[in-house]
């Protein structure tokens, strides 16, 4: 396994690493927040909950896997050499654990406040079935083998999927609805600042082993950084452009509010 090259770097990783978990790990609190405040999750897209929680967990079990299986980092420099260092710091962990209780929170936020005719759609549920009814068949096509690093890969896949899927619904209520009320800009902040530092501490430890293999051996934590932040620029849009708070709260006041299928 390979070893850091530059004290300054490595201690530099560690920060920036640190603060994407901080940032994304708080990220979830704002909307948690404004539900219990609020008393109503109306607003937040359900659609959006549901395929966060399934994105969260597929990147759960690629991080915790790889960060401490011996069995599955062992094919990892098979694959991609004894030079290389293992693309999973300990906040990718830290984090993934935290987020998928967090997103458990919200569900479980949605039915216990108002949420007006809003419901899970058939299209994100059946998404969700696919996904774990996939993953469940491959797991068992890499038992005869223990193919196990190309099962977290897959379950790496499955959380990038998810990212480029899970926002297109809120994206879309928000733009129905000509309004971002009940959707919390905090957790788009916050959430704009993890994939911005994700990103960095990748490129951090790149620089320091004149390598980028760690972009394409871990292309899941890459694209989840961008992905994250094409969106989150999105929603920014909307909220302070498009849709400024004051001119949607008097929008909903008057009744205009939508009820049309989320997806």
């Amino acid at each position: 396994m390979a070893s850091w090259n530059s004290i300054p770097l490595e201690i530099l990783y560690e920060i920036v690493g640190w603060i994407a978990f901080a940032s994304w790990s708080f990220s979830f609190y704002p909307q948690l927040v404004l539900n219990f405040r609020r008393k109503s999750v109306v607003g937040l897209n359900f659609d959006f909950a549901m395929l966060n929680l399934t994105k969260h967990s597929s990147y759960m079990i690629y991080n915790v896997s790889l960060y401490f299986s011996p069995v599955i980092q062992k094919q990892y420099f098979d694959t991609y050499g004894d030079e290389e260092m293992i693309p999973v710091a300990a906040n990718d962990v830290a984090f993934s654990l935290h987020a998928v209780v967090m997103t458990a929170a919200t569900l479980f936020q949605i039915f216990i406040y108002e949420r007006g005719p809003q419901k899970i759609s058939k299209l994100a549920t059946g998404i969700v079935v696919a996904v774990w009814v996939f993953a469940a068949i491959c797991f068992f096509v890499a038992l005869p083998t223990q193919s196990w690093l190309w099962l977290i890969s897959l379950f790496n896949s499955i959380q990038v999927a998810m990212t480029c899927v899970k926002y297109i619904p809120q994206a879309k209520m928000n733009f129905t609805r000509k309004s971002t009320v009940g959707w919390s800009i905090g957790n788009i902040l916050l959430d704009f600042g993890g994939g911005v530092a994700n990103y960095l501490q990748m490129v951090v430890q790149s620089i320091d082993q004149h390598s980028w293999v760690n972009f394409y051996g871990n292309l899941g934590k890459t694209l989840l950084s961008l992905i994250t932040i094409f969106f989150d620029l999105i929603f920014m849009f909307q909220h302070y452009v498009l849709y400024p708070e004051k001119e949607a709260s008097k929008s909903l006041e008057s009744g205009q509010e939508s009820n049309e299928p989320l997806i």
